[in-house]
C-alpha cells in the first residue's frame, strides 16, 4: 500500500493506493490513528496512482476539475459500494439527500442505512458524500467535520448555483 500526504485548503489529506487504484483518503485528524489501524505503513509516496489522485485534487480545489477519473476501488458490502456508486451520479453543485439515495436505490425506507454506508466512505471529496444533506437541506454529519463539508459545499457553489433538487 502506497500513501502520501497532500496539502489542500482544508488541511493535510492522507492518500492510500495500491498500484492500480486509490482505496482511501483520510482528514488530518485521522492520519495518525488510522495508519496504526489499517496496516499500511508509510512510503515515499511513489505512485502513478498517488501523482494522478494528487493533480486531481489540486484542479478540484482550484474549481477545474468537476469529476475525478483516477481509478477507485473502495472496499466495503455490496451494499455501502450500491450507495458509494449512487454518490457518483451527484453532479458538482448539487445536493441530494439521504432519503433520495435511498429513493434512487429503490429502498424508499433504507434513508438510515443509507446514511450508515455514507459515513464509512472510504474515499470522501472522490466519492461525493459531502453532496449529501438532511431532507430539509441541512449539514448532516461527515467524516471530516461539518465544518469541512461546509466550505467542499461552498467550493462547488462558486462554480455553479448549489442546488437541494
Amino acid at each position: 500500500m502506497n500513501t502520501r500526504l497532500v496539502e489542500s485548503p482544508i488541511g493535510y489529506l492522507q492518500l492510500f493506493a495500491t498500484e492500480t487504484a486509490l482505496c482511501g483518503l483520510n482528514w488530518s485528524h485521522q492520519h495518525v490513528h488510522q495508519q496504526k489501524n489499517n496496516g499500511a505503513s508509510p512510503s515515499d509516496g511513489r505512485s502513478l496512482i498517488l501523482d494522478q489522485a494528487s493533480e486531481e485534487l489540486s484542479l478540484y480545489f482550484e474549481g477545474n476539475l468537476q469529476a475525478f477519473n483516477v481509478p477507485i476501488a473502495p472496499e466495503g458490502t455490496a451494499f455501502q459500494k450500491r450507495v458509494w456508486s449512487a454518490l457518483l451520479m451527484i453532479e458538482w453543485g448539487k445536493t441530494y439527500s439521504y432519503q433520495m439515495i435511498a429513493e434512487a436505490l429503490n429502498k424508499p425506507t433504507a434513508a438510515r442505512a443509507v446514511g450508515t454506508a455514507i459515513g464509512r466512505n472510504p474515499l470522501p471529496i472522490f466519492i461525493p458524500c459531502h453532496r449529501v444533506v438532511g431532507s430539509n437541506g441541512s449539514l448532516t454529519g461527515f467524516s471530516g467535520g461539518i465544518h469541512t463539508k461546509r466550505e467542499l459545499l461552498a467550493l462547488e457553489n462558486e462554480q455553479y448555483a448549489l442546488s437541494l433538487i
